[in-house]
């Protein structure tokens, strides 16, 4: 079946489209099998007809097994580490390790991310692997650090989480050889991987910054120039760092010669980054947050992320309205609005490292709370209170999905935070460091790069976590089989940008292809600003809009949106057509 093809017309261009039987026997059961599905709804209705995505959606179908990354060659790895008989946590493990070297904008070994797991017997946990504040970090050194001093250069960076973090999932879940998973990142930068047109892009568009830096111009702009499309671009410096992974474990990265190189990069830059710091990072598990909706579990990120508790406060309201007004339209995107805008007041109020401060996640997170704020919500847009924090008591991000054959699933957000991270590759270690510290509120009650309002909860203290918006997340059906696993990069829209994709999916009935490939609004309270993507909804929305009182702010195209949904034929990996990934299954 999956060999035999089928003619379409394509609704959007009206193309006549041949594909594979198999997806589009997918596509008419999403969308006339979902159990929520409504007559009228229809994934087309709300969008510009100068959408440029219309229909674009990256989509791999396969019986078995899916892995969908930011990077195709990163979703080969992972899925060639299941069919050697790995589970989801060794191919997601593997895929994280080929990022940092296929995808380095935001792949990563030198900064940190979330995961969560959920076993085919149903056990769900949260692994947090966040960067956290050196020991001589203060909470107002960045006053006179210059305007740049949180996001670029040495002083930016946090000690890193990611090897931790990877390392201690395949600790406790991982199968293969630790050596097994690593390698094909180990072979990646040493014999080099062909460059395509997006990472080519990506490189060039930050070559200023990467400029700056020694290790960096030299890694990353051979010849003064980032490589080309089609070029075999090789880290042997990076190469070098995963072998001493590969045969030490955790303690190859923190501890020994990577460890010497990171340190002395910090001291030859201004960074505070010690051996002490490194020696005593740990990643953590936590249990995760849970939100039912309409009849749906959803499995996401707890503090010291902010992704979970805010989308559940959002979807929480959002339940309330039933029916939904339809997709795109002024009365659906005024009430989502609405409901971003408390949840995100509240995110910036109250929630930080659960080590350092009290999150008030069940008052946050119960429905009744969610029906008092609905009751707020009229047919105009209300201001956002002025900001009181509350007393003291992530954008080069990427993300990944994973399902094996056993229903095993991981859904996975790691990140640098800026494109790049702090721009500072480690002199002769290869790797890039992240620039996290400005995810902390470097200035209670000033907006940091994303534009985020926060307040002391999430003020910079030595050991400390950073507040980050990544929201992987997880999804069973209403009878408790694994359904989607989704998640993004994309700063605070990152929460958003899940909303929405988990919304279309149930309240629209959309296919999960049409689900990512649909444009994207946000409101984060502060500033109080209505984003839409750009040429995303028709022009009368928008002043519609405008006239219930919401500024309203077209601001270019976000996220790269990786999921995995279930089928009646397996699994449908999707990537987002506004970036450059891609999956691969069996």
């Amino acid at each position: 079946m999956f060999g035999a093809t089928l003619s379409y017309q394509d609704t959007y261009s009206g193309a006549s489209v041949r594909v594979p039987a198999a997806l589009l026997i997918v596509s008419f059961t999403l969308a006339c099998g979902h159990p929520s599905a409504t007559p009228d709804a229809s994934p087309v209705s709300g969008v510009a007809a100068a959408w440029p995505y219309l229909g674009k959606s990256r989509v791999t179908a396969s019986r078995q097994a899916m892995v969908v990354s930011g990077s195709p060659i990163a979703s080969e790895v992972g899925r060639n580490i299941l069919q050697q008989g790995g589970t989801a946590v060794d191919a997601a493990v593997a895929v994280g390790f080929a990022l940092a070297v296929v995808h380095p904008e935001a792949g990563n070994i030198g900064g940190g991310g979330f995961m969560i797991i959920r076993s085919r017997e149903g056990k769900v946990q949260a692994l947090d692997y966040r960067e956290t504040a050196p020991a001589q970090a203060t909470r107002d050194m960045y006053r006179s650090a210059g305007e740049d001093g949180s996001v670029t250069g040495h002083l930016s960076a946090g000690v890193p989480g990611a090897v931790a973090g990877l390392i201690e999932a395949h600790r406790r879940y991982g199968r293969l050889p630790l050596a097994a998973v690593i390698q094909p990142a180990i072979r990646l930068a040493l014999e080099g991987f062909v460059v395509d047109d997006y990472r080519s892009r990506s490189i060039g568009e930050d070559s200023v910054r990467l400029a700056r830096f020694p290790a960096s111009r030299t890694t990353f702009l051979p010849a003064d120039r980032p490589p080309q499309p089609g070029s075999t671009f090789r880290q042997p410096e990076l190469g070098a760092t995963l072998e001493a992974i590969r045969d030490s474990g955790a303690a190859g990265f923190y501890r020994g010669r990577v460890a010497e190189l990171l340190v002395a990069e910090m001291k030859r830059g201004g960074g505070i980054i010690s051996i002490q710091d490194l020696a005593d990072y740990r990643a953590v598990w936590r249990d995760p947050i849970e939100v039912s909706y309409r009849g749906y579990t959803i499995y996401s990120m707890p503090p010291a992320s902010s992704g979970g508790v805010t989308m559940g406060e959002i979807l929480n309201i959002m339940e309330g309205f039933s029916p939904l007004p339809r997709f795109g339209s002024a009365a659906l995107i005024h009430r989502e609005a609405e409901a971003m805008r408390r949840a995100f007041t509240d995110r910036n109020t109250y929630l930080g490292d659960p080590a350092f401060v009290r999150n008030p996640i069940d008052r946050l997170l119960s429905k009744q709370y969610a029906a008092d704020l609905r009751r707020q919500i009229g047919e105009r847009a209300s201001p956002t209170p002025v900001f009181e924090p509350a007393p003291a008591a992530g954008a080069s991000t990427t993300h990944y999905s994973v399902v094996d054959a056993e229903g095993n699933a991981v859904s996975c957000t790691t990140t640098l935070n800026n494109s790049y991270g702090s721009a500072v590759t480690v002199t002769g270690a290869g790797f890039l460091l992240n620039d996290e510290m400005d995810d902390f509120a470097t200035s209670p009650g000033e907006p940091n790069m994303y534009g985020l309002v926060q307040g002391e909860a999430n003020a910079i203290a030595p050991g400390k976590r950073m507040l980050s918006a990544m929201t992987p997340s997880i999804v069973l059906s209403p009878q408790k089989q694994l359904y989607l696993v989704v998640g993004t990069p994309g700063g605070p829209r990152i929460i958003t940008m899940v909303y929405h994709v988990i919304s279309n999916v149930i309240d629209h009935r959309m296919s999960l292809a049409d689900a990512v490939m649909a444009p994207r609004m946000h409101h984060q309270g502060l500033p109080d600003t209505l984003m839409v993507e750009t040429n995303g909804f028709p022009p009368q929305t928008l002043d519609s809009l405008r006239g219930r009182g919401h500024a309203v702010l077209e601001d270019g195209k976000w996220g790269d949106v990786e999921g995995i949904i279930r089928t009646t034929q397996g699994w449908e990996g999707v990537s987002d057509p506004r970036r450059g990934g891609g999956g691969a299954g069996y």
